[in-house]
């Protein structure tokens, strides 16, 4: 497997104050790598990171032997869903087709006979080829959830982040959108960040908690040492048929 990502001693400043700390990773391509963890641990600070739209205080970072600038079109981004604004005038075609001008040397640009059959392959992959011409505001949420994706896809990259992308899906579509990455991982390395510790251990291959500092066990497994560290309260892990995870009852000094 190639490495698509790497970080090696990452330390990140928001404002003046330090929101990750001594942050190393790899992610290789076919892999699914969940980085779990409380919201402000600095899930999407270390995104932005990867996609270099901010720089390291300290440490390196590596996208396919690269720089992330240089290297940033060989990733598709999956964005937090309220990002978009889907009262928008378009078709769900002509939104995911626009995901193909991150491959054009000119903003004003006609679109290729090339564009077109890649734009139609990922509607046919993803199940919604025969919803092309309906109108963004008319999709349910687990549609507008794989128009996004589709939209990333359309670039053709090489490894895939998202970022917190089902808080505003329900629970049918949500299983369909993790089913759709199990199958992505296949053919690219997949990042996915989010706070949603519920099923991510049924499908990734590596997970991490992140809270500032990363914990890792560099497997698919979600230690009860893992999320002690990151949400820093005692976690207890049960299982019942297939797996789950629930938190203890616990207190904080000063709390009932």
């Amino acid at each position: 497997m190639t490495e698509a990502i790497k970080l090696d001693h990452v330390y990140a400043e928001i404002a003046g104050q330090t929101v990750l700390e001594d942050i190393s990773l790899a992610v290789n391509t076919r892999e699914f790598y969940a980085i779990i963890g409380p919201n402000g641990g600095g899930k999407t600070t270390l995104v932005k990171l990867m996609l270099g739209l901010i720089q390291p205080k300290k440490g390196m970072i590596k996208v396919f032997g690269g720089t992330p600038r240089e290297n940033r079109r060989m990733l598709g981004y999956v964005p937090q869903f309220h990002t978009f604004d889907f009262h928008y005038p378009i078709t769900l075609h002509e939104m995911v087709i626009s995901g193909r001008l991150g491959n054009k040397s000119r903003v004003f640009t006609r679109y290729t006979q090339e564009d077109r059959r890649i734009t139609e392959e990922v509607l046919i992959t993803l199940g919604i080829s025969d919803l092309s011409g309906r109108e963004i505001s008319a999709l349910s949420g687990g549609e507008r959830q794989r128009a996004i994706i589709a939209r990333a896809l359309v670039s053709e990259p090489r490894a895939l982040l998202l970022d917190e992308p089902t808080v505003y899906v329900d629970a049918p579509a949500e299983q369909q959108f993790y089913n759709i990455l199990n199958s992505l991982k296949e053919k690219m390395a997949v990042i996915l960040v989010t706070h949603d510790i519920g099923v991510v251990s049924d499908y990734a291959t590596k997970v991490a908690c992140l809270n500032r500092h990363l914990y890792t066990h560099d497997s698919g497994e979600i230690t009860e040492e893992m999320l002690t560290s990151a949400y820093m309260c005692p976690v207890e892990l049960i299982a019942h048929g297939v797996p789950h995870r629930v938190f203890r009852k616990h207190t904080h000094e000063g709390l009932p």
